[in-house]
């Protein structure tokens, strides 16, 4: 089959004739159908991610169909030929967060892509039917960025929403794949005024269009005055920061109001000085690390209910290059998908 393969730290991806993969016992045995190309991989591809062991295939938002079962697999609800959307946050199956129902904070290097073999690849191997869910309508490469770019913050937004009373305001900065979404959910599921923070117009206006109520350019001198008065009397009850660079963070948690929480979701490797002082009083400082497998089947719900707008350019996997040259540069206005069976321009 062929595989897009990254063979060392700073390198290329590289596509590569490999032996497809035979399921073993309990495994399935999935044909791609789409692999959303993320933004984490470019931290794994510049080194940023220690713990990858190269040369690798990565991808962990994938969906496909059923190519076939290892030995004692089958059945389960599942046949062959089924359409199928890959839960990609898999994790030993019997610590205590596994069995509690949130299997991606087991063991980062047992997710697909990952410490497996992922998804940038005709064909991939899943370790055990409950990572699978029915597509039941869905086309895979539309829904193969579900998994991650719509769960990781449709999981940070649930978070946020004990605070997220009537009267109360969200602050969102960075409105990409993830916080396009993320306006979304906010809008669904919260009765508050949603503030969005990016320094790009197209993507401000993007959110305006996804239902945002104020937008702010966070390069503005007074951006953080906007925001308080965006906000009124009852302040910023939640901030949720896509970025997570030093700047992003530090007008986070400027923004939060007491008894309000910031969720970090941006891997940018930001931080801020966290004292009894720079803080709201009372406030919740966390992050949120992708989603469950139960919250990605609510994501699918609203997905297949007609309520969720998604951005999505498909792309041949022998574009994996040029796809991840825009991602890093930052002109891929939602989310580009790697589909390994489209034709190639390149041919």
């Amino acid at each position: 089959m062929k595989a897009a393969r990254l063979n060392e730290v700073g390198a290329a991806f590289v596509i590569e004739d490999v032996p497809t993969p035979e399921p073993g016992p309990g495994e399935v045995l999935v044909r791609i159908g789409g692999s959303g190309a993320c933004h984490s991989d470019l931290h794994v591809q510049s080194g940023e991610v220690p713990g990858v062991v190269l040369p690798h295939t990565l991808g962990h938002e994938n969906a496909g169909w059923i190519e076939s079962f290892g030995p004692g697999a089958a059945g389960n609800g599942f046949e062959v030929g089924d359409a199928v959307v890959v839960f990609g946050g898999w994790g030993c199956g019997h610590c205590r967060f596994c069995l509690g129902g949130r299997e991606q904070l087991c063991n980062t290097f047992l997710w697909g892509g990952m410490g497996p073999e992922g998804g940038y690849a005709e064909y991939m191997v899943v370790p055990s039917v409950r990572h699978l869910l029915h597509a039941d309508g869905l086309d895979p490469a539309e829904a193969a960025p579900l998994t991650d770019a719509a769960l990781t913050p449709y999981a940070a937004v649930k978070k946020t929403l004990p605070y997220l009373v009537p009267g109360t305001s969200a602050v969102l900065i960075g409105a990409g794949g993830l916080g396009q979404y993320g306006v979304q959910f906010l809008k669904l599921l919260s009765p508050a005024k949603v503030i969005v923070v990016d320094t790009d117009e197209n993507k401000r206006q993007t959110a305006t269009e996804l239902g945002a109520d104020v937008t702010i350019d966070p390069r503005d001198a007074d951006a953080a005055e906007q925001i308080r008065a965006a906000a009124g009397e009852d302040g910023v009850a939640a901030v949720l920061d896509f970025v997570g660079i030093d700047a992003t963070m530090a007008l986070g948690a400027g923004a939060v109001d007491r008894r309000g929480i910031f969720v970090l979701v941006g891997l940018s490797g930001g931080s801020f000085p966290y004292s009894f002082f720079s803080f709201a009083a009372e406030a919740v400082l966390t992050m949120s690390n992708w989603g469950t497998r139960n919250e990605l089947e609510e994501v699918l719900a609203l997905a297949r209910s007609g309520r969720l707008v998604s951005t999505i350019e498909q792309h041949p996997l022998s574009q994996i290059n040029e796809v991840f040259e825009r991602l890093a540069t930052g002109q891929i206005p939602g989310r580009a998908v790697l589909v390994p069976g489209a034709p190639s321009t390149d041919d």
